[in-house]
């Protein structure tokens, strides 16, 4: 009997084929292939194997790993089984039955994913964004001491806050004083006093950093003191108002100092941005901003917040509001004391700005609450250069009361 050559040739490639592992999902199924074939026909062969439905699994995505590498589909497998070895290149069959990994993805899969990405009730990267943001818009809101209309001015303002954080306050237990983040809602509340805003905007002020004194560490407090003779270091101004310090807590830092003291302090301080000295000159300045402070809160005594005035939250009484002259000569009286001064030497230029003052909330009133508060701000400046002239006449009797008393 003769034998066909096709039929030589089919035995013979027949008699080469070698087998060939597949896994997928878990399932492993061992097939035996021919050495020529292709890549894409193997991929034909895993359909076949694994009863794969284009209704059930995405054929674009079907994909037959070799030891990590994607078999091409012009690609014969042996071929590519050799250039994928470490060993050397050989002829034969490989010793070892190949591993292949198939990869596909469900259709089912594709669909869930895609419903996903357009469903409106999941929220994307954007939308967690803008939700964040609204959070810290609301808590934002929460933490507005004097109402949502009541901040800084954008030009002039106390540009950064710092609480005492490197003492750790609060973070125990057994501590009994208030934590740091107290401190730093303080120093806000102090910065968008509507009665400081009125004094920053009123003098043009800027302010770097506005941070609490640490209570603590002493030794700068006991070193101006000493230079003070004997005086209570309640805060500091550095560099002309590039950083402002304020005692915030009690000696005994149980709690903090009492809100009215708290703002005296700060004007003052904000007073030395512009006269260096305890003179004549520093205490007239410090007293007319301590009466457009407490005339900015008479002018918004009809303004309620959370139930209360503006001059209730910052601890007003309506003795201070109906008599700011008194009440101002009197603190004065014991502050310029320890420097050997008097206000009643300075009386005449704070009695002149409160009268501006006053005349100024009357023609409010009138107008029914739309007058300005900013009194530098009229068109004839009459009022701003009063008081330059006010200041200049301070200034000339502290030189005069130095001639007096023998100093230069």
């Amino acid at each position: 009997m003769t034998t066909s050559p096709e039929g030589e040739e089919a035995s013979s490639d027949h008699a080469a084929s070698f087998d060939v592992h597949l896994t997928f999902q878990g399932q492993t199924r061992t097939i035996s292939v021919r050495p020529s074939i292709s890549g894409s026909a193997l991929h034909q062969e895993t359909i076949k194997t694994f009863h794969l439905s284009p209704d059930e699994i995405d054929m674009d995505s079907l994909k037959l790993l070799y030891k990590g590498k994607r078999i091409p589909a012009d690609a014969q497998l042996i071929s590519f089984a050799q250039t994928s070895s470490t060993a050397p290149a050989v002829t034969s069959l490989p010793k070892k039955t190949p591993k292949i990994m198939v990869m596909a993805s469900q259709r089912s899969s594709i669909q869930e994913l895609s419903l996903k990405r357009s469903d409106p009730t999941i929220r994307g990267f954007e939308q967690e964004k803008e939700r964040d943001l609204k959070a810290q818009q609301n808590q934002q809101k929460q933490q507005i001491h004097w109402g949502p209309d009541m901040v800084q001015d954008k030009n002039y303002k106390f540009c950064r806050f710092q609480a005492c954080t490197w003492q750790s306050f609060g973070h125990r237990p057994t501590d009994q004083t208030p934590h740091a983040f107290e401190a730093m809602k303080l120093l806000e509340k102090l910065a968008t006093d509507p009665g400081v805003v009125a004094v920053m905007k009123e003098r043009e002020l800027v302010v770097g950093t506005l941070g609490e004194m640490d209570p603590i560490d002493d030794r700068l407090m006991r070193k101006t003191q000493r230079e003070r003779a004997g005086g209570c270091l309640l805060g500091y101004n550095t560099n002309g108002g590039a950083r402002i310090d304020i005692k915030l807590r009690t000696d005994d830092i149980r709690a903090f100092r009492p809100y009215p003291d708290l703002v005296a302090t700060l004007i003052h301080e904000l007073s030395h941005n512009w006269v260096g000295e305890h003179n004549l000159l520093f205490w007239t300045n410090y007293a007319q901003m301590r009466a457009e402070y407490l005339y900015t809160h008479a002018r918004l005594r009809s303004t309620i917040v959370r139930g209360k005035t503006t001059a209730e939250l910052a601890g007003l009484d309506k003795s201070r509001l109906e008599n700011v002259l008194d009440y101002i000569m009197l603190e004065l009286a014991g502050e310029m004391r320890q420097h050997g001064l008097h206000p009643q030497m300075i009386e005449a230029p704070i009695r002149q700005r409160i009268q501006e003052l006053e005349r100024d909330h009357q023609h409010e009133q009138r107008l029914g609450g739309t007058a300005r508060t900013n009194t530098s701000n009229g068109g004839s400046g009459g009022s701003s250069n009063a008081r330059e002239m006010a200041l200049a006449a301070a200034e000339r009797r502290a030189r005069e009361q130095n001639k007096k008393d023998g100093t230069s």
